[in-house]
């Protein structure tokens, strides 16, 4: 596969994972909002809250991605790689602002007023839908993220991963509250829904910050752990590079850009020198995917001992 066929199929396996995930938040949204509002439950109330967050950030995903994948032009001159992770970065924003409205609420209910709940089957069925559909399309986010190394479907699957576990919460709490409706002895199980509620509202909190550092990470151009020293080793492997210093590295969306300078023998030809480049720039390529390395080499005078 040449490289022109690698970024029409990286960008279609994107969108399409994108797209894919912007209507299964649609159809979770409006059942959990149907479900949540006929039977008055906060935890399924609070999982709509959450799925109509998941479909604005799948949304936000979406639009990154077809703006995230175009060329470089005269305004960007490193592409437009930024717009994931800024996308990221607002999901966050909107993940944490959904929690404290879940947290006020349930509060509410557990302190100052007395909501009746009105369980049937249909919120246990619905949320056990959601489980399933959340655990296809994480796995499919996952998988077209890590192929492509793109951080808007990585958090976009992360958060749909922790749906899973805060739907399996919710759960617990609806069955709680049965409990309490079937033996009154377990009235104080009335309010395991709100404190299932928070429960959700904990695990997102959690997600959100992990994101929210990370997307951090990446618009402020820090440079991932342990990647400077890797490539460093592997650039002063190679025959003729005596020297590899000044080892810059950003992120730009799914894209790596990377600059380094190297000492070479001055008194090699320009040829040899810009074969050497090559070299270099091939050998980063094969454990550094969809990277932008730029070599700068440096010479020093035959029969010296250089140092930097």
């Amino acid at each position: 596969m040449n490289n022109n066929e690698f970024l029409i199929n990286r960008e279609h396996e994107k969108r399409m994972a994108a797209l894919t995930s912007v209507i299964a938040a649609v159809g979770l949204t409006a059942i959990k909002i149907i479900v949540g509002v006929f039977t008055g439950s906060l935890g399924i109330i609070a999982e709509a809250a959450h799925s109509g967050l998941d479909l604005i950030a799948a949304i936000m995903t979406l639009l990154a991605i077809r703006i995230s994948d175009r060329p470089a032009d005269p305004e960007h001159h490193y592409g437009h790689g930024k717009f994931e992770n800024l996308s990221a970065f607002f999901e966050t924003l909107l993940l944490l602002g959904t929690c404290v409205w879940i947290i006020y609420e349930a509060l509410q209910r557990l302190f100052f007023k007395t909501v009746k709940l009105d369980v049937s089957i249909w919120a246990f069925i619905i949320m056990a839908i959601s489980i399933i559909v959340d655990i296809f399309r994480s796995r499919v986010l996952y998988r077209v993220a890590r192929k492509y190394n793109s951080q808007a479907l990585e958090a976009d699957g992360l958060h749909f991963r922790t749906d899973i576990w805060s739907s399996s919460v919710v759960i617990i709490g609806l069955f709680c509250v049965k409990l309490s409706e079937w033996f009154p002895k377990l009235e104080i199980l009335y309010n395991a829904d709100a404190l299932a509620a928070l429960a959700v509202a904990i695990i997102v909190v959690f997600v959100s910050v992990r994101l929210g550092m990370r997307t951090i990470h990446a618009l402020l151009d820090t440079a991932p752990k342990g990647l400077k020293e890797k490539v460093t080793r592997e650039v002063e492997s190679i025959e003729g590079v005596v020297n590899c210093h000044n080892v810059r590295i950003r992120n730009s969306g799914a894209k790596i850009f990377l600059d380094i300078h190297i000492l070479v023998d001055g008194g090699r030809s320009l040829k040899e020198v810009h074969d050497l480049t090559e070299k270099i720039e091939n050998k980063i390529e094969r454990f550094i995917p969809d990277v932008d390395a730029t070599v700068h080499p440096e010479p020093y005078a035959s029969g010296t001992n250089p140092k930097v």
